[in-house]
């Protein structure tokens, strides 16, 4: 194998600086595993035989083929067609392709987190508070080709009444020990935020569902504290995303300009009205309360199980009322993809689907409703020629069964290969 420049490179300057052998040999590894991610990269694919589910079309184009290169779908053809020169021919076998899902409510902080998501179809998410800005780091990895995804719109550390550990994340934090109390120390928050690389920023309306001590109806933040947030925030063009299951908080982050109510699981007819004339998006999360329910996942205990048989009614009557209203709902699996989280994204849509939308709607709530929420619709969310290559295959047609979405054959993101289980056969 021969190695590409920047190995090559490595090797030259390391010797020019006479560093140790250890050392030079670092430097080369580090430098073949760039020259073979910028190679991998540049893959030109062409997927035939693909029955093509867009984003935005209630249809599914049969027998199509789609063309990948530089990370980007460049060519479709939705008839049989004569395949491009120069391009890798991978046959999915008349199995569906979708787009790529987008959960807009994780707490993803960690590499092998963002591949068990990859595996599961996300292909975009937007982070809802990490420790210590992990999810920048990991935004700034995929956005290099490092990574192949998913894409992260990052929300940094979380702006809540008490940072706890997170305190050590920066050193501009110190001041914030005693709490994040005030209009100058929210406001003080939402700055190093953005400076640190946050694309979005994250607070409270109310406390956690997800622990025994915490009453998810209280109110946290008013809305003169919550409208300083949105408005330091909007220095910047940086959206506010706010927890909030009761009311009062979540009224209060609408009228203060959030661009989502995560969870809502109290919201009134009232609240809800509000939210459609300001275009508020409502980011659910009702997987969430059903792992309330059950042993193991990502929360669990008795008081948690009791509070989930009483909210999941609420949640659905809740979601059912914005769904007839045309508030835009978008799904959130708010977990830490772990190697013992049992929600899904698909698991989501299915929900979803059951509780009244059609199999279509469910679906661009995980596509292109999402991006329109994160405001990157021109890059992803749908199949389209300019689009990222943003891509999942499954093996039946969701929009007769949406259950096909929780088998993910194959997961394209960023134009790379992340999951691929096919042929199941051998010659």
């Amino acid at each position: 194998m021969v190695l590409g420049w920047y190995p090559c490179f490595c090797i030259f300057n390391s010797m020019l600086k006479k560093i140790s052998i250890k050392k030079l040999i670092s430097s080369c590894i580090i430098g073949f595993v760039i020259s073979h991610t910028l190679a991998q990269n540049s893959r030109q694919i062409v997927l035939i035989h693909a029955h093509i589910f867009n984003g935005k079309q209630n249809k599914i184009y049969s027998n199509s083929s789609i063309y990948i290169k530089d990370r980007k779908i460049v060519h479709i053809d939705t008839l049989p067609a004569p395949i491009l020169a120069g391009y890798e021919i991978l046959d999915v076998a008349g199995n569906y392709l979708v787009p790529g899902l987008i959960d807009a409510h994780t707490h993803l902080d960690n590499i092998a987190a963002a591949k068990r998501a990859l595996e599961t179809g996300v292909t975009t998410v937007r982070t809802a508070g990490v420790s210590a800005f992990q999810d920048v780091a990991m935004a700034n990895l995929v956005s290099k080709g490092i990574l192949a995804g998913p894409d992260i719109i990052p929300a940094g550390v979380y702006v809540t009444p008490q940072l706890g550990e997170t305190i050590l994340a920066d050193l501009r934090l110190d001041t914030l020990f005693t709490g994040v109390n005030s209009i100058e120390r929210l406001r003080h928050l939402v700055k190093i935020n953005i400076e640190r690389g946050a694309k979005v920023i994250k607070t409270r309306g109310t406390e956690r569902a997800g622990t025994a001590e915490t009453d998810p109806r209280q109110q946290v933040y008013n809305y003169k504290e919550l409208k300083a947030i949105v408005d330091e925030a909007a220095k910047y063009n940086i959206p506010v995303m706010v927890h909030a299951h009761g009311d009062e908080g979540a009224r209060a982050a609408v009228l203060a300009g959030a661009k989502s109510i995560e969870h809502g699981t109290f919201l009134t007819d009232s609240t809800l009205m509000i939210m459609k004339k300001s275009g508020t998006y409502l980011v659910p999360t009702y997987i969430t309360l059903e792992d309330l329910l059950q042993p193991g996942g990502d929360y669990t205990g008795p008081v948690l199980e009791l509070r989930g048989k009483f909210m999941i009614p609420q949640s659905e009557k809740v979601f059912r009322k914005a769904l007839a209203l045309g508030i835009p709902i978008v799904t959130g699996a708010d977990n830490n993809y772990t190697p013992t989280t049992t929600s899904r994204i698909s698991l989501e849509c299915q929900h979803f689907v059951r509780m009244g939308m059609t199999s279509f709607q469910a679906i661009q709530s995980a596509t292109i409703t999402a991006a329109r929420l994160l405001g990157i619709e021109t890059i992803t969310g749908s199949i389209e020629v300019g689009k990222d290559a943003d891509l999942l295959l499954i093996p039946g047609n969701p929009l007769e069964e949406i259950r096909y979405l929780q088998d993910a054959l194959m997961v394209i993101s960023n134009g790379q290969i992340a999951l691929k289980r096919i042929p199941f056969g051998k010659d």
